[in-house]
């Protein structure tokens, strides 16, 4: 047997898996024996679970993706309310969540839009006015002149650059990560870390705890804060089964003295700058941001923090002065959660579809879209618009690959072209439009991303650099396969699997 299998089996994630079949089973035996002896409850269920269905409908604003929910509750009217109510329903059981729904209320007073950026943006482009507004306003992540960002379309072009900004910090370093894995990318990180917290910097390290589960150990951050780091684990896993666990940190942020902030696709594991190539080459990205925009990240970050460890009374200590300098556009980094009802990045990214007139370049690692996302991307299509998806040619995930190619068919026949990369896997989140528009960030086209997960992304407006976004996405291109029909075609016995597992893709 494999070491690694080993490990799982015999450390944490076996003793988890335990737990939880255990719960599974003892929950199994708590309702068949009640059924036994009180039918009545049964009745009660059935009942119930036409409501929940009735509610599903009547509330959903991804109808598509909670399908899996009202078939599972019609088929298996008692035993499948039972499951949604344990792993569908957003009831927020947790003090992190409930304290993360605090703490996002009171970010707010933080993030201020300037009036006049925003008259600026509406002037040079009335046209493009009610993105501008949504994301200022409804939204609330405000926009700002563009002092200064750096695109790399490798991880590994970005890591050194970290690295040297990281060097230079001389107050503060805020790391927050869906992934951590200790290595040649992590440890190059960590020395600076530890010798910046030697010189009495404020450093604080941010993690998920699912997305670090077999990577990490659980005693992981308190040996960082033997070295003088503070350091929590994002939602900590816990066996009993329930929707909380649902909800994931997949933000990836930097912010170094409130002058300088990364972002992008890449964790801090060796495979996203391809020291290690389990998947053949990873394409990834990074984006550098200076300037005052550097503030949205740091209240990101501070927001995240102080629901976990209460810190903070008043985040303005961390904001610098501005510094002059030739604005070049404009820029929002903005955030993503799931304790509410606004789907920040699925309408950021529809309304960049929608908005289109010449081109729509997208990369995803992967496709797993709704309803309304698909006849979008085949409209833009209809409409003239060059609509083109980068995804992986080796995958992560085989089944999620798979499921990522049943959507190619109707999107490729809809007049949507789409291209694997060849050499290995595709990372990088990013959309660009008509060389005026372009957002980088950390969300997947997948049902996961979109309504899950905590997530981040930067928005980007008529900047002379989108010219470098669209020139790697090419570069790109000119290493990738452009599928057809006909490839994309399966038999009926595999066209039925992945119709089904489209349905349960939430679970994924």
């Amino acid at each position: 047997m494999k070491p690694k299998l080993l490990k799982m089996l015999f450390g944490r994630a076996g003793a988890m898996l335990l737990i939880v079949l255990m719960e599974a089973l003892l929950l199994f035996g708590f309702v068949r024996n009640f059924y036994e002896h009180l039918a009545w409850i049964e009745g009660v269920l059935r009942l119930f679970s036409v409501l929940i269905v009735l509610h599903i409908i009547r509330t959903s604003r991804h109808l598509s993706s909670d399908l899996m929910w009202i078939l599972l509750i019609i088929l298996f009217p008692v035993s499948g309310t039972l499951v949604y109510l344990f792993l569908g329903a957003n009831l927020i059981t947790s003090r992190t969540l409930w304290n993360l729904v605090s703490s996002t209320a009171d970010s707010k007073r933080y993030y201020q839009q300037d009036p006049a950026v925003l008259r600026e943006m509406e002037k040079h482009a009335p046209a493009m006015r009610g993105q501008f507004r949504y994301i200022a306003k409804s939204a609330g992540f405000p926009f700002y002149r563009n002092a200064g960002f750096d695109y790399y379309g490798l991880g590994e072009q970005g890591y050194p650059v970290m690295l040297d900004e990281l060097r230079k910090a001389q107050r503060f370093i805020f790391l927050e990560y869906f992934i951590i894995t200790e290595g040649a990318m992590w440890n190059g990180i960590l020395e600076i870390l530890e010798e910046k917290a030697k010189q009495g910097l404020d450093v604080r390290v941010m993690y998920d705890d699912m997305g670090s589960f077999m990577t990490l150990s659980p005693g992981y951050a308190k040996r960082m804060e033997q070295h003088g780091i503070q350091c929590v684990s994002f939602n900590r896993i816990n066996p009993v089964l329930n929707a909380v666990m649902n909800h994931r940190d997949h933000r990836k942020i930097m912010v170094i003295d409130g002058e300088t902030a990364f972002s992008g696709g890449i964790n801090l594991a060796d495979e996203y700058i391809n020291v290690h190539s389990p998947y053949g080459h990873w394409k990834d990205n990074v984006i550098r941001v200076t300037g005052d925009a550097v503030w949205s990240f740091t209240v990101m970050f501070l927001t995240h923090w102080n629901a976990i460890r209460k810190q903070d009374n008043d985040f303005t200590k961390f904001r610098v002065s501005p510094r002059p300098g030739q604005p070049d556009g404009y820029i929002a980094p903005y955030g993503e959660t799931p304790l509410d009802d606004e789907i920040t990045s699925q309408n950021i990214y529809m309304n960049i579809l929608n908005q289109s007139n010449d081109y729509c370049y997208i990369c995803t690692p992967y496709l797993i879209i709704d309803t309304e996302l698909t006849n979008a991307l085949i409209l833009a299509a209809h409409r003239g618009v060059d609509v083109r998806i980068l995804t992986p040619g080796i995958p992560d995930k085989k089944l999620v690959w798979n499921i990522t190619r049943s959507f190619y068919k109707s999107l490729i026949l809809g007049g949507v072209r789409i291209y694997e990369y060849t050499p290995g896997f595709v990372h990088a989140k990013v959309f660009v439009s008509d060389d005026r528009v372009a957002t980088v960030g950390t969300v997947n086209l997948d049902y996961r991303s979109l309504y899950l997960h905590f997530e981040n992304g930067t928005y980007l407006y008529a900047s002379q650099k989108i010219a470098d976004i669209k020139r790697d996405y090419l570069d790109t291109l000119s290493r990738s396969h452009e599928m057809t029909a006909k490839e994309s075609t399966f038999g009926p016995l595999k066209t039925f699997g992945l119709s089904v597992l489209r349905l349960f893709a939430p679970l994924l």
